[in-house]
């Protein structure tokens, strides 16, 4: 049903172009097909997905128990000390307790009663306390019988709270952008779908990141550009503008990389993925370099479609413009674009890298060794190589609009 009323969709706003529509569509089918079955080909010819010691643990995983995630909320607070005052007890040996009564909310136990008793360390900063009624996750292991033999707190219950802020941000979409606002939402619905549904899957598989990520960014952009733009010509420029910023992109990161000799473990978060004994053969340096490019795809994107849209309209308010000329006012607008674009991406970058960097100026002995960590310098590879990617879409997409364009005499 979701299909029909998307294909329904489409044919009501692309009515007008004929067979140009079924083109479009023919088309994004075609790359839907290459680009889910293209990395399975890959994957089944990959030593390290047949490798038989790897086969022999996932077997062994699925058929250990697994603990279960549920929901649960506070009924009652029967115990709680965490609001006393103690002056005299060191804060390192401070540890607070709340017994609570919860009833299990989700999965086969839902309805069940149970007291769970929840820690809390006063020298950790980040502390669960509950109050009456709050939500919560709770880790949950069963015996042979089926019955709960442990039950730990695990985190807030934020789900829901998530999907309203989702919600309003699709509803705001929808109101200011309309049909447009719809097709974003399809586009980013699709991009997220190949990042979580081939990239990341074929990641563990053992496939190389840079060029998957290379195929993944490719098809975001085409199936994005040809929903949103049409298929045109200002589409086709715009496509390939993206796709060049996006191989420069990730050209500069490998060889500043290479050169700086990373090797995609400065972050706790890919520490821990390497300490996965069934996850040693991933490519980290290179995850380093395929998070670059994907990072950089979104303002690579919006430049090629900009410039491509704005070049486009010169042609359609003045068909008669000679190529030097249309193309000299493409670099005028590219020009006016860097600045922003290029602080757009570092800023997105230094923002998630605040508490870290909070942390090297108080405890570091310097700017040297701040400079010199892994850490530092991924981040600014990240900024910099995006930035190098964006900055080259320009004149890629400038240079494709001169080739297509022919002026009329």
């Amino acid at each position: 049903m979701q299909n029909n009323a998307s294909i329904h969709f489409r044919c009501g706003t692309f009515q007008n172009h004929g067979s140009g529509y079924f083109r479009k569509l023919q088309t994004i089918a075609a790359f839907f097909l290459f680009f889910i079955i293209t990395p399975q080909l890959f994957a089944q010819n990959n030593p390290d997905t047949n490798d038989s010691e790897l086969r022999a643990y996932y077997d062994t995983q699925l058929s250990l128990p697994k603990n279960q995630v549920v929901k649960a909320r506070v009924i009652e607070i029967v115990y709680d000390d965490t609001a006393e005052s103690r002056p005299d007890m060191p804060i390192e040996s401070d540890f607070r307790y709340q017994h609570l009564k919860i009833e299990i909310l989700t999965g086969k136990h839902k309805g069940e009663v149970y007291t769970v008793r929840n820690t809390i360390e006063l020298a950790i900063p980040y502390r669960l306390i509950f109050k009456l009624h709050e939500k919560m996750i709770l880790q949950l292991d069963e015996d042979e019988t089926g019955k709960i033999i442990n039950l730990k707190i695990y985190e807030r219950a934020r789900d829901i709270k998530v999907y309203i802020l989702i919600a309003l941000f699709a509803a705001a979409l929808i109101i200011v952008g309309r049909k447009n606002g719809i097709k974003a939402l399809i586009t980013l619905g699709i991009t997220v779908g190949l990042i979580f549904g081939i990239f990341l899957p074929c990641i563990i598989r053992g496939m190389n990141p840079i060029l998957l990520a290379l195929a993944v960014c490719s098809a975001a952009a085409v199936l994005t550009l040809l929903i949103i733009s049409g298929n045109n010509k200002k589409t086709y420029t715009a496509i390939i503008g993206t796709i060049g910023g996006v191989i420069v992109a990730g050209i500069f990161a490998f060889i500043a990389g290479k050169i700086l000799m990373l090797t995609g473990l400065g972050s706790e978060d890919a520490q821990m993925l390497a300490f996965i004994p069934q996850h040693r053969r991933i490519d980290y340096q290179g995850l380093l370099f395929a998070g670059i490019m994907i990072g950089a795809l979104g303002a690579v994107m919006d430049v090629a479609m900009s410039i491509s849209s704005a070049m486009w309209e010169i042609v359609s308010v003045s068909p008669h413009v000679s190529k030097k000329q249309l193309m000299q006012s493409g670099m005028n607008i590219g020009r006016d674009i860097i600045g922003s674009m290029s602080n757009t991406l570092i800023l997105a970058y230094v923002s998630t890298s605040i508490p870290v960097l909070l942390i090297f100026l108080l405890f570091s002995n310097g700017f040297t060794e701040i400079v010199n960590l892994e850490l530092l310098a991924s981040e600014v590879l990240r900024a910099v190589a995006g930035s190098i990617g964006l900055i080259c879409t320009i004149p890629l997409t400038v240079y494709c609009v001169g080739q297509l364009y022919h002026p009329k005499a």
